[in-house]
């Protein structure tokens, strides 16, 4: 599909020139910075070299210091604690986090994660039962709670406390728990707004053991876990997230976890591999969600907690298993799906957004089939499908469409939705699924401009092929960890000569680029750009969209590209 290619301004010459000479680098990668709004030296030696003394202060959270109170009070009069938290990545690292931490401190500990078949998101009245039976009288709520302002008050009916830490926008009311921890609060004076689920579990067991005086290496020790939250959530990758994640890595590559080693063994990852926030979006995270969008949640908890080699083998092994089913369950559902949108497509060539329903896909998944038809079609979606008498389902969206914004102007037509401008969840009865799909058409049809439909791209800089040095990668590498607000960079070059084309596995393919003035030649790699290959095999130039990458093969390393998008010309 073509793209639109947007350049990012180019900040201020004065600027990029006066930090270049403080760091001593080059102009390009000075750029880099400034975009990045690392405007000063000190700003750059922060960012260039994290350190966990730059983490905040967790009492300058508001309640932190009810939070840590009443959990001493469990510890002290020997209650029962309950560790609560969503079935996804972000929820299941959160619970194995901070249940992992307080039970080296507490025995009368446990952890729930609520079936996303019959409980649903969030706190559930099931969940708050089962803790009564358990003579739960405090549950630790992670990743959720801030919405859930009814539950919160039944289980004060049923003497349970809360303690929520959370990181989604508010919605009106805040719950009336024990302590509500959430940076996003109004008035909460927290620097950092940005933290995943995860994030906020650390920062209240910061709080707690520089309270109780327990070593903070101790809890850093968990920082393997914040990592994968972090990639997996996409939060964004700066300031303190970004200190998170930098050291989580160091830890996840030197002495993971038990289950988290086993869980990047059956991946495929190996104690020489080195790996980056993408290994944990696109690899390691996904196993983790397969788990609570097909079985239980609670099954990933029980491998990030284990301590012992051959349990957590096991439970990685059980599932790697439950993913590969997840995968052909998508494919599956996903070609249904696409055959629906081509038939719509016949009846209405202009489609401006996909609206698709099936009654026996599996709720666990519609959002992955959601994801699909937006990398396939670049177009606001949203798959439905048949739970309990209703219909429930995922949307998606393109990046100038705010798909939750939309949905709020329905509002009349569905029992609930939430999410935000790129991903959000629904429900509605099933008699008003045609008047909605009418009305959300409309919409996008009043909303969506023909720009919109191209997919963009966003390109930092151009380059020239002579810029690209290992001393530039050197530097380049360092902006590392990458992530939302800190992408990795993608670059262009125009009028480069590609040659020996050749297809790999199918639907890759490697070339060789040169640039004509200079003779300088680089391979580029383009995975999933299969379409480019008779217009690449005729093409006399080029123009090339790219990110930079180290290969390493027999022990010897170089510098290729990796293309993201290709302009050719005849």
């Amino acid at each position: 599909m073509k793209k639109r290619w947007i350049y990012k301004p180019l900040p201020d010459a004065d600027l990029v020139k006066n930090l270049a000479e403080k760091l001593t680098i080059e102009i390009s990668l000075a750029q880099l910075l400034v975009q990045r709004n690392i405007l000063t030296f000190d700003e750059a030696k922060t960012f260039f070299r994290p350190s966990l003394d730059d983490l905040h202060d967790p009492f300058l959270m508001k309640n932190m210091e009810n939070a840590v109170n009443r959990i001493e009070k469990a510890i002290r009069k020997k209650e029962k604690i309950l560790v609560y938290g969503d079935y996804d990545v972000d929820g299941t690292t959160s619970v194995a986090l901070v249940y992992g931490f307080l039970s080296k401190f507490h025995t009368h500990i446990d952890f729930y994660i609520p079936d996303r078949q019959i409980e649903g998101y969030g706190i559930s009245k099931l969940g708050i039962d089962w803790a009564k039976t358990e003579n739960v009288s405090l549950i630790i709520a992670l990743d959720c709670g801030i919405k859930s302002n009814e539950m919160i008050d039944y289980a004060k009916t049923q003497g349970i406390d809360f303690v929520i830490c959370d990181h989604h926008l508010p919605a009106g009311e805040i719950p009336n728990a024990i302590a509500v921890l959430d940076p996003k609060q109004a008035d909460c004076q927290y620097p950092f707004k940005e933290l995943s689920g995860c994030g906020v579990g650390f920062k209240l067991m910061q709080a707690f053991s520089i309270k109780n005086q327990i070593p903070i290496d101790f809890l850093f020790e968990f920082l393997d876990l914040v990592v994968v939250s972090i990639a997996s959530d996409l939060v964004l990758m700066v300031g303190e997230n970004r200190v998170l994640a930098y050291f989580g890595l160091e830890k996840l590559n030197r002495n993971p976890r038990i289950g988290l080693r086993a869980l990047m063994n059956v991946s495929g990852f190996h104690r020489e591999s080195m790996l980056e926030i993408s290994n944990l979006v696109f690899t390691i995270g996904p196993r983790i969600n397969a788990v609570g969008r097909l079985t239980q949640g609670k099954k990933a908890v029980e491998l990030l907690v284990s301590h012992n080699k051959e349990e957590a083998e096991n439970f990685a092994l059980s599932i790697n298993k439950t993913n590969y089913d997840r995968q052909d369950l998508d494919t599956i559902s996903t070609q249904e799906a696409f055959k629906m949108v081509e038939e719509r497509k016949k009846m209405k060539p202009d489609l401006k957004a996909i609206i698709i329903y099936k009654e026996d896909w599996h709720k666990g998944i519609v959002g992955i089939i959601a994801s699909r038809c937006v990398d396939k079609y670049h177009l606001p979606t949203i798959v439905l499908t048949l739970q309990d008498g209703k219909i429930t389902g995922s949307a998606r969206s393109i990046p100038d469409f705010n798909i939750y914004e939309m949905l709020g102007r329905c509002v009349d037509l569905l029992t609930e939705f939430g999410g935000h401008q790129q991903a959000s969840g629904l429900a509605m009865p099933i008699e008003n699924l045609e008047k909605f799909t009418n009305m959300f058409e409309t919409i996008a049809e009043n909303s969506l401009t023909p720009a919109m439909l191209i997919p963009p791209q966003e390109i930092d800089l151009k380059l020239e092929l002579y810029q690209i040095t290992p001393k530039f990668y050197k530097i380049l590498k360092q902006m590392a960890p990458f992530g939302p607000e800190n992408m990795r960079p993608i670059f262009s070059t125009e009028n480069l000569v590609p040659m020996k084309v050749q297809i790999m596995k199918e639907k890759h393919l490697k070339f060789t680029v040169v640039e004509p003035k200079t003779g300088i030649s680089f391979v580029v790699v383009a995975f999933g750009l299969i379409d480019f290959y008779v217009d690449l095999s005729r093409a006399k130039t080029i123009d090339l969209c790219y990110s930079i990458e180290e290969n390493i093969f027999q022990n010897k390393s170089t510098l290729q590209l990796r293309a993201r998008d290709i302009r050719t010309y005849y």
